[in-house]
C-alpha cells in the first residue's frame, strides 16, 4: 500500500504538469489569434505586464481574448469532466451530458430563467440546475425497473428525452417576441463569444470546488466501476457517493450551459481520449479531464473562429463535428 500511494501521485503529478503544458500552449495561441492579428510574443508581454496598458492590444487581450479562453477552458474542463463521472455512475462509455439529456434540460431552466427576467447568477443558473437535475430524475424514472446501468434503454432514453428537451426550448423561442431569446438559437449552438472577465471569475468561483468534490471521490468511482457488491465490500456509502456525484456534475454542467449554451460531445471524446493515454485510474483521469478538456475546447474554440472566412461558428458546432462520428463509431464498436 505504501508503495503504491506515491506511485499514483508521481502519476497524478507528471500527467498534470504534461496536460497543463498543454493547456497554457493552447491558451496563449487562443489568445494571439483575432481579427485584428498579433504575434505570440506580443500576447505574452501583454499578459506578463510588459506592454504599455493603454495600447489597443492590451485593451483586445484583457478584455476580449483572455476572457473568451478561460471560459472555454472552464467550460471543457467542466464537459469533460461531466462526462467521466456519468461513466463511470453509469458504467457506460457512451453517457455523457448532452447524450443523455443533461445539457437540454438545463438550457430548458435557463431560458426559462431569462422569461422570468432573472439575472444570470444567482437566477439563471438556479434554474438552469433545477432542469438538470429534474431530467436526470426523469432519465433515471424512464430506465428504472431494469438497470439504469443498461446500455440501450440508457441512451434510447437520452435520445427522447434531447427530443423533447429540444421542442421544449423551440416552441419557448417562437412564443415569445423578446430580441434576446431570438437570438439564442446561436447561444444554443455553443457561444464563447460573449465573455466578461468578471462573469468568468464568477463561474471559476462555482467549479472549482465541484472540480475538487469529485477529485475527493476519484476513488470511490473506481469503486464503483468493480461493481456495486464489490464497493460495499470495501464499506463504500454507494448512495452517498452517487447522489453526491451526481448533483455536483448536474450543478457543474448546469452552470456552463447558463453560461455558454450547448456545446455537445466533449464529454465524450476526452474521456475516451485520455482514458486510452492513461489508463483506466480515475485518480489520474480527474485532473486529465479538468486540464485536457480545457484546452481541448480552447482549441475547438480557435477552429470556430479562423474555419470561416468572415465572422465565426459556435464552437458548439466544430466539437459536434468531432463528437458526432466518433460517438457513432463507439456505438458499432459496443455491439460487436
Amino acid at each position: 500500500m505504501t508503495a503504491k500511494t506515491p506511485s499514483i501521485i508521481s502519476r497524478i503529478v507528471w500527467v498534470s504538469c504534461l496536460l497543463l503544458v498543454v493547456l497554457l500552449a493552447a491558451m496563449i495561441l487562443g489568445s494571439s489569434i483575432g481579427s485584428s492579428g498579433s504575434q505570440i510574443i506580443s500576447v505574452l508581454q501583454v499578459i506578463s505586464g510588459k506592454s504599455d496598458p493603454n495600447s489597443m492590444l492590451h485593451t483586445i487581450i484583457w478584455r476580449i481574448r483572455l476572457p473568451r479562453v478561460l471560459l472555454a477552458a472552464l467550460v471543457g474542463a467542466t464537459l469533460s469532466l461531466g462526462g467521466l463521472v456519468f461513466q463511470a455512475l453509469l458504467r457506460n462509455l457512451l453517457a455523457e451530458p448532452y447524450i443523455l439529456g443533461i445539457s437540454g434540460g438545463s438550457a430548458i431552466g435557463a431560458i426559462a430563467g431569462i422569461l422570468l427576467g432573472f439575472t444570470r447568477f444567482p437566477g439563471v443558473s438556479l434554474t438552469a440546475f433545477l432542469g438538470s437535475i429534474v431530467t436526470l430524475v426523469l432519465i433515471l424514472v424512464m430506465t428504472s425497473g431494469q438497470s439504469v446501468l443498461k446500455k440501450e434503454s440508457l441512451l434510447l432514453s437520452g435520445v427522447m428525452v434531447n427530443a423533447f428537451c429540444s421542442s421544449v426550448i423551440m416552441f419557448l423561442v417562437s412564443l415569445t417576441q423578446d430580441a434576446r431569446l431570438h437570438n439564442i438559437i446561436f447561444w444554443l449552438m455553443g457561444d464563447l463569444s460573449t465573455a466578461d472577465i468578471h462573469q468568468v471569475g464568477l463561474l471559476a468561483a462555482m467549479l472549482l470546488p465541484c472540480f475538487m468534490i469529485i477529485f475527493r471521490h476519484s476513488h470511490a468511482m473506481n469503486l464503483l466501476l468493480m461493481g456495486k457488491e464489490m464497493a460495499q465490500s470495501t464499506g463504500l456509502n454507494i448512495k452517498v457517493v452517487t447522489i453526491t456525484l451526481l448533483v455536483t456534475s448536474s450543478f457543474m454542467v448546469s452552470a456552463t450551459v447558463s453560461y455558454c449554451g450547448l456545446i455537445g460531445f466533449v464529454g465524450l471524446v476526452m474521456p475516451h481520449l485520455l482514458r486510452l493515454i492513461f489508463g483506466p485510474d480515475h485518480r489520474v483521469l480527474v485532473p486529465a479531464c479538468i486540464l485536457g478538456g480545457g484546452a481541448y475546447l480552447v482549441i475547438c474554440d480557435v477552429m470556430a473562429r479562423t474555419l470561416p472566412e468572415q465572422g465565426e461558428m459556435p464552437a458548439g458546432v466544430v466539437t459536434a463535428l468531432i463528437g458526432a462520428p466518433l460517438f457513432i463509431l463507439l456505438l458499432k464498436r459496443s455491439e460487436r
